[in-house]
């Protein structure tokens, strides 16, 4: 039982680790400049805080994600290129 629950604990930080890498490829995408993207999580969660002071329905889809990146470039335009 302790030896499934290691493996499943080390699966969750590799799709951790996998998760933190795709955020920081679609910022870059998006234009985050490149020097920014070790700090694109942080960015990120604030990007998600100041949407969800807005927000209500709790809800965080794939548009709510692309909403979330959006408004972080009108707000930080000095973040991207």
């Amino acid at each position: 039982m302790q030896e499934k629950l290691n493996e499943a604990e080390k699966e969750i930080e590799e799709l951790s680790t996998q998760l933190v890498d795709m955020l920081e490829v679609a910022f870059y995408f998006a234009g985050l400049k490149k020097e920014n993207l070790k700090n694109a999580i942080e960015i990120y969660l604030n990007g998600i805080d100041e949407y969800y002071a807005n927000n209500d329905d709790g809800e965080m889809g794939v548009d709510e994600i692309i909403e979330v990146i959006e408004n972080i470039k009108k707000t930080k335009p000095e973040l991207f290129r």
